[in-house]
């Protein structure tokens, strides 16, 4: 019987701990690619020699040539340059439209039957991205930043109450930014509201935590970002489809419709399984809650077309 193939494009620390938790989980063989030659061999082999220890028998494979990751079932795409001092958004988003595109392009010419999971940021924009450059459809091409922001969320909720984090039910929605929408008001510990338990000054302080949890990271490490939790993230996401495990996940996803919103991709609660995003779940949002997505559509459909502009003037956009 086959075995499951699953590629990581971009072997630095998002990637690598990617591949690592996959093997953990056992969900298949890994290829882990970045175009740095010798840089995913040297991850890879170090992820092999630790098999006979941590008790996988699934293989790693590092390259740099896209032929090595033919046939995947899933194709994790981490590939991009972080935001240096000095570059601003609209820089950050042109270089990794570029790096995007292309990982999306060849990954889906090798592959196309496969899911791709994509983790670059900006993330929203790069999803978009990534389904017009591989041609697939969209429910085969969704994003990693629900499932991160709202364990952030989860977490901060769970450390104010002395509770268990799996025991908090919490979503984040929206963009995967600073414009992201903690929806309090579905927040459960166990089957009891959160604002039965947390004074709503005190929610308001971790709703802004949340909102800033990647910045937050970033200013304590000084270099680099957060890569232990969105790999985890990003792993659940990767077994709900691998399994068929149809777990309601806040993620990004392509939007025709639902929400009033169209031709966007956007941070809500769907369905991942088999098949990819089975369907959507529309929660009935409030006036606030609804005024505070849509600050974050403009913000999306902005970049989206910025990076569109950017990628036509190099000729690659189609």
């Amino acid at each position: 019987m086959r075995r499951r193939k699953i590629t990581v494009i971009g072997a630095g620390n998002v990637g690598a701990a990617v591949a690592h938790g996959l093997l953990v989980k056992g969900l298949g063989d890994v290829v882990l690619l970045d175009v740095v030659e010798g840089i995913a061999a040297g991850k890879a082999l170090d992820l092999l020699q630790s098999g006979p220890v941590e008790g996988w028998a699934y293989d790693v494979k590092g390259t740099a040539h896209y032929r090595d990751t033919a046939d995947s079932d899933v194709v994790v795409i981490t590939a991009g340059v972080a935001r240096r001092p000095g570059m601003s958004r609209e820089d950050l988003t042109a270089t990794n439209a570029r790096i995007v595109w292309e990982a999306a392009k060849q990954a889906a010419a090798y592959s196309p039957r496969a899911h791709i999971v994509v983790v670059s940021n900006p993330l929203d924009v790069m999803c978009y991205i990534a389904l017009r450059a591989s041609g697939f459809p969209p429910n085969r091409v969704y994003g990693q930043s629900g499932v991160l922001d709202s364990s952030r969320f989860r977490t901060f909720i769970a450390q104010e109450l002395g509770v268990a984090g799996e025991d908090v039910h919490a979503y984040v929605l929206g963009g995967h930014g600073d414009e992201m929408v903690p929806l309090v008001r579905y927040a459960y510990v166990g089957c009891v509201p959160v604002d039965h338990l947390i004074p709503q000054t005190r929610l308001r302080e971790i709703v802004e935590r949340t909102k800033r949890g990647g910045a937050e990271i970033v200013s304590l490490l000084k270099q680099g970002s957060a890569y232990y939790a969105p790999a985890a993230s990003t792993v659940q996401m990767v077994q709900s489809v691998l399994e068929d495990r149809k777990r309601i996940l806040p993620m990004s996803v392509y939007l025709n419709g639902q929400y009033g919103l169209s031709d966007i991709y956007f941070g809500v609660p769907a369905v991942l399984g088999g098949d990819g995003v089975e369907r959507m779940i529309e929660l009935n949002l409030d006036d606030g809650e609804l005024a505070a997505l849509n600050r974050s559509v403009e913000t999306i459909r902005r970049a989206v077309a910025a990076a569109r502009d950017h990628l036509k003037s190099e000729g690659v956009w189609c």
